[in-house]
């Protein structure tokens, strides 16, 4: 199959160009994510009318780090859809220790007919791709998290309807969930407002890319290193760990250097009215977010968690279809 051709999905009569890969989002046009999303809305609506998309297909599952969300998610999904999972348990040995990245890759080619890869370096993700002629999806990386991002986005056009405009604050580490919500925004017409510390600020080259798109959207970039000034008006705050898997070392600098980087209810005050708050999960309950905020009737984290399931659905549907 040539992965890059326009083709029709199995419901929608919308023609799509999608990349071989998902790695960061960045390959994905603003056409192509606002039809990703109307594909997640039609699997949620009628996950029968796709049970039979992956039958025969065998994906398999590479997670060097641990996972609850992206695991289930995942594994429910294909098998939903008539797949099969194949799950590689590398949390104790890292991918290329036992043998080089493109030797598995190419193996894995002869055997699946996708991989889904939960990393702790970038680079491992893009070697495998260059080296494997089968879809790699993203599951995360130290740069980016798209499927988390493309859920979160998905959520709140269930929640608001359309997302041209919209004010969303992030608040916290320039991250790799802050990069992939940054290249989605962007490519959606969100309006998205970061406040980070000075030295934890998105990295420049995600920023750039985005400004570009950012142009077609007239979605708008703002960096801040006030988090109330970020969230004044917000129609969403969202947050994330201040301290990613793969910088436990840092994390009681960390918790210092965040700490007025808090989500609690006196910054959800500066929001706009009925804003909601969102969080990618796992939650450190009082540090990066208190009790009374994640749990509020302003919580949208688990719809939040729910959704991975339904847009990582879509992904596949749209490399396979």
């Amino acid at each position: 199959m040539n992965y890059g051709e326009k083709r029709m999905t199995a419901t929608l009569s919308i023609p799509v160009s999608i990349a071989k890969d998902l790695l960061t989002g960045a390959e994905w046009s603003p056409g192509d994510v606002r039809d990703l999303l109307h594909r997640a809305a039609e699997i949620k609506a009628r996950p029968a009318h796709f049970a039979s998309v992956l039958r025969g297909k065998h994906i398999a599952l590479i997670f060097e780090k641990p996972s609850l969300r992206t695991r289930v998610t995942f594994e429910v999904g294909i098998q939903s859809m008539g797949g099969f999972v194949v799950f590689l348990d590398h949390t104790q040995a890292r991918l290329g220790e036992r043998e080089s990245i493109p030797d598995v890759a190419r193996n894995l080619q002869r055997w699946v007919h996708g991989i889904v890869a939960r990393v702790y370096e970038q680079r491992v993700l893009e070697e495998m791709a260059r080296s494997a002629d089968i879809p790699v999806v993203n599951a995360l990386s130290d740069k980016f998290h798209p499927c988390q991002a493309l859920a979160d986005f998905f959520t709140l056009e269930e929640k608001f309807g359309s997302l041209r405009g919209f004010k969303l604050a992030y608040v916290g580490d320039g991250n790799n969930v802050c990069h992939s919500l940054i290249f989605l925004a962007a490519r959606l017409g969100v309006n998205i407002r970061i406040a980070t510390p000075a030295s934890y600020t998105p990295d420049a080259d995600v920023l750039a890319d985005a400004r570009r798109v950012a142009k077609e959207t007239r979605s708008k970039i703002e960096l801040f290193t006030d988090p109330a000034e970020a969230v004044a008006g917000a129609q969403a705050v969202y947050t994330d760990s201040w301290t990613s898997m793969g910088f436990e070392a840092e994390e009681k600098i960390r918790r210092n250097i965040f700490k007025p980087y808090q989500v609690n209810r006196k910054l959800m005050e500066q929001a706009a009215e009925n804003a909601v708050f969102m969080h990618c999960l796992p939650a450190h309950r009082g540090a990066e977010v208190t009790d009374e905020v994640l749990d509020g009737p302003s919580s949208i984290v688990l719809d939040q968690s729910e959704n991975r399931m339904y847009v990582q659905k879509a992904i596949l549907h749209a490399l396979y279809s």
